[in-house]
């Protein structure tokens, strides 16, 4: 297995960084273009492993699109008009890719199989499967359809009133989808509202929604046409940086042309609950996603907990969050987070035998972690899993590490930021990164 060795001697980091574009967004822009009619533009598109399967099964489905670097182009006849793939369709070790697929899929008119990685195939999809059941699609699989592979026959839908049972984009993105093509107006209603960029941009498409507080409501037969879309930079691989920045005393890092969409900036409220200085120097505003400049320093961290409607807002971070916290005083307690169970991987465990292995005071709940700190770090062997969440967590890790982090399996964070390790390297004021 591939190991990657990550080791700096007292580092600080300081400087102006730009992550790469938001996965999130990035998907929704490419399936978007692709169901609506005409041309559609991206600008900033994350061009990670996980994307480009997103664009990989529209071209199998007939549509044209043309890539250079983070610049898009798709060019679509239209959902009515997508051919019948000749092969499977794969969605690699993209989670987002499979269950907005399954949505989009059942009222089309085609038929396919949607396929995985072994990682992906062991993932459940019966959230999305058995709403989507409901609505009248016609879905076969492993193990009442909850398991990759797949086959879907495009059907005509009908229109739901849908509570979810927990807070989930993919699970309301892939509704939204199949509403588009339903017949009637499809309800989604949220306890917690989820993060929110596929209704921002149906809006964009023109597509017939209207969102009243906590409930999403969608018209069939909407008929889509392409657009110009901006991708700002994820938040979620930012928060990576704006924890190691936050951790090390005289750190200063800016980031520029980051997203702040509200339902996604559940990160900054912890910094800011947790002592570091969180400072927004310039935010857009306009139609589709906010975006704008931060920067995050520190004087310290303390404990916190983050527990209910904070979740939602920060599940991809909670791993850089639970590193974060073993460099604080006091004790911090994360609850409600049983959908981290379920992610690439069983992210509780996994996080916490990792974090354990280095010395971390840190234990796992069933719907969380509680973390005492502070801690001395040592170096050591940390495994990500195949997940590029814990990669990446390894890599922040040897920033704090009294000796080097040896990390399994390295190459998984290319499906969200392949450029990770150059651009964690030129931050750093000491430049003694050996890998």
């Amino acid at each position: 297995m591939e190991t990657k060795i990550v080791e700096f001697t007292k580092p600080v980091l300081q400087g102006d960084m730009a992550v790469p574009g938001d996965k999130s967004i990035s998907h929704r822009a490419v399936m978007l273009g692709s169901i609506a009619k005409g041309q559609t533009q991206i600008t900033g598109f994350l061009d990670g492993e996980d994307c480009l399967h997103t664009i990989d099964i529209f071209r199998q489905l007939g549509v044209s699109i043309e890539r250079d670097g983070t610049s898009v182009m798709i060019d679509s006849p239209g959902m009515q008009e997508w051919e019948t793939p000749a092969d499977n369709l794969y969605a690699g070790n993209s989670g987002t890719t499979a269950r907005l697929m399954l949505g989009i899929l059942a009222g089309s008119t085609i038929n396919s199989v949607l396929t995985g990685d072994e990682s992906l195939s062991k993932r459940p999809m019966n959230r999305v499967t058995l709403p989507l059941a409901s609505m009248g699609a016609s879905i076969a699989g492993d193990s009442d359809s909850n398991l990759l592979p797949i086959s879907i026959t495009g059907v005509t839908l009908s229109a739901i009133d849908y509570e979810m049972p927990v807070a989930s984009a993919q699970v309301k993105s892939a509704i939204l989808f199949a509403g588009l093509n339903a017949e009637g107006t499809t309800t989604i209603s949220e306890e917690t509202v989820s993060r929110d960029h596929t209704e921002r941009m149906l809006l964009q498409f023109g597509a017939k929604i209207r969102v009243d507080g906590n409930k999403v409501h969608v018209k069939g037969g909407n008929v889509l046409h392409g657009t110009d879309v901006i991708v700002p930079g994820d938040i979620s691989s930012a928060a990576f940086f704006m924890a190691a920045a936050a951790m090390i005393k005289g750190s200063s890092v800016t980031f520029t042309n980051v997203g702040l969409n509200p339902t996604r900036t559940g990160i900054i409220d912890v910094l800011e609950s947790m002592g570091a200085r969180v400072e927004i120097l310039e935010k857009v505003d306009g139609i589709g996603e906010p975006y704008g400049t931060v920067n995050v320093s520190t004087e310290g961290l303390r404990g916190t907990e983050i527990s209910g409607n904070l979740i939602p807002r920060l599940i991809d971070e909670l791993p850089i969050i639970a590193l974060m916290a073993t460099q604080a005083v006091g004790t911090t307690i994360i609850k409600d987070a049983g959908e981290l169970r379920v992610k690439e991987t069983d992210r509780i465990a996994a996080v916490t035998s990792e974090l354990k292995k280095i010395g971390a005071n840190i234990e796992a709940t069933d719907d969380g972690m509680i973390i005492h700190g502070p801690s001395k770090l040592s170096g050591g062997t940390l495994a990500s899993y195949g997940d590029h969440r814990l990669g990446m967590m390894a890599g922040i890790a040897a920033l704090v590490a009294s000796s080097p982090i040896h990390i399994e399996n390295p190459a998984c964070i290319a499906v969200s930021y392949p450029g990770f390790f150059d651009d964690l390297e030129k931050l750093t004021v000491s430049k003694n990164a050996k890998g």
